[in-house]
């Protein structure tokens, strides 16, 4: 298991610019991809034993939604507009036992979906999965996937609107080819869904993975091996243990399976990330970083909003410098999920009042319990509606259709006319992603 690509990075800049010493960049590229070829193997080799994710199979489609798998959601969140179009061309890259492709379908039902993994075993499963599930209807494009190595994405056809990669590119031994290799397929206008480990958060993770390496030895790589010996482990310690500790607060439950436990402690190649090395890599890819998928951790007010002195200072900080500043004062963050796009990606501007006032607002398509005013919000958590904020969305509604047209459709201006709440309670509602708005102009 290695945390920084050292000995990629010195390869790699031997290929690239070592031109004295052509025969000696040349050993470097042929070991390089040796050394690629055997992490690749090792990855395929664990999936095949331990499939990932090890959800079950159901006749039903799955349950609940994630907005971020939501192209209208997803775009909206992006840009602050419903996209224009939602007949596109989804890639799920690293798609494992087709969980996330499953969400994908049913969340664009007129997306073509494609799903790639290097596993045929996950390939397999997610086929049949999507099969017993029926989220294919008659008129819907079929689900298509293919057994490919993520860096192989070039030979397939065409871009894609929206690509979806997590839980991938850190287990990639060189994830700047991987990112690269995805920017490539992806249309201008388009987004990049990602999701990589961060350093801070899982530091006890870390450690327990080389503890359980260095008790296997000799058969490091033998992963039924690694689980049993990592389980004895926290059998062992003591119940205030720090490991164990970490481990029953933050993944005791999921990792009660052993494809979990695998993935998460006898990996084979995993790098995690902090936000230095995060836009390292974003920066590689040459695409547009949108923002993090999380924007509430991101707040620095809640960390230090009280103090007055500290909040003036932080005015002096790059986007970059607060994120850090961010995860240094607040270290539990064990992952980053954002977004990526190629330009050109319209925003749209809300500050002002008659283009807010002029535009299209409509129900987004992650709201669980509706039409109540307790529902579940686009992070699945429970929230009451005040009765202007749902009486708004009932009249927003009316411009809601499977189809998307809607005859003289009711601008919010028109909506605002006829219910108690004000403009300020339209920007709240948008910000937490209850409605989409079309601009008018």
């Amino acid at each position: 298991m290695t945390n920084t690509p050292q000995i990629y990075g010195l390869l790699g800049a031997i290929v690239r610019y070592s031109e004295k010493a052509r025969s000696l960049a040349c050993l470097g590229c042929c070991l390089l991809v040796l050394i690629m070829e055997e992490i690749s193997a090792a990855v395929k080799r664990l999936y095949d034993i331990y499939p990932f994710p090890p959800d079950p199979l159901l006749n039903e489609p799955p349950p609940g939604y994630n907005w971020r798998w939501c192209w209208s959601a997803a775009y909206g969140f992006c840009t602050g507009q419903k996209p224009q179009k939602t007949k596109i061309r989804i890639l799920d890259a690293g798609c494992g036992t087709g969980s996330s492709t499953e969400y994908l379908i049913q969340l664009n039902p007129e997306a073509e979906v494609l799903g790639i993994d290097l596993s045929s075993g996950a390939i397999a499963t997610a086929q049949e999965r999507c099969r017993r599930s029926g989220i294919s209807t008659p008129g819907t494009p079929e689900p298509q996937f293919q057994q490919m190595s993520l860096y192989d994405v070039g030979q397939l056809e065409g871009e894609f609107d929206f690509i979806n990669c997590v839980g991938v590119l850190h287990h990639l031994p060189d994830p700047i080819r991987g990112i690269q290799a995805l920017a490539s397929k992806l249309t201008p206008g388009g987004l990049l869904h990602i999701f990589v480990y961060a350093e801070l958060g899982r530091w006890e993770v870390r450690l327990m993975q080389q503890a359980i390496a260095l008790l296997q030895g000799d058969k490091r790589g033998d992963y039924q091996d690694g689980v049993n010996v990592g389980r004895k482990v926290f059998e062992a310690l003591p119940e205030d243990n720090r490991l164990v500790l970490y481990e029953s607060e933050r993944w005791a439950l999921e990792n009660q399976r052993d494809e979990c436990f695998a993935d998460m402690y006898v990996h084979p190649q995993e790098i995690d990330y902090n936000i230095d090395t995060l836009f390292e890599l974003i920066d590689s890819s040459q695409l547009e970083f949108v923002g993090f998928s999380n924007p509430e951790y991101w707040d620095i007010n809640r960390l230090v909003g009280k103090s007055p002195e500290l909040m003036e200072r932080v005015e002096n900080l790059s986007d970059r410098q607060l994120y850090r500043l961010i995860e240094l004062l607040d270290p539990k963050v064990s992952h980053y999920e954002f977004f990526l796009a190629r330009p050109p990606l319209p925003k749209a501007d809300w500050s002002d009042d008659s283009a807010l006032l002029a535009a299209i607002p409509e129900l987004t398509y992650c709201l669980n319990g509706w039409p109540s005013q307790t529902v579940f919000d686009c992070n699945y958590h429970l929230v009451t509606l005040s009765d202007d904020e749902f009486e708004f969305l009932q009249a927003c509604e009316t411009n809601s259709t499977a189809d998307g047209t809607v005859e003289n459709p009711r601008t919010v201006g028109d909506i605002l006319a006829a219910v108690k709440l004000d403009i300020s309670g339209v920007r709240s509602l948008l910000s937490r992603q209850f409605i989409l708005l079309t601009p008018t102009s």
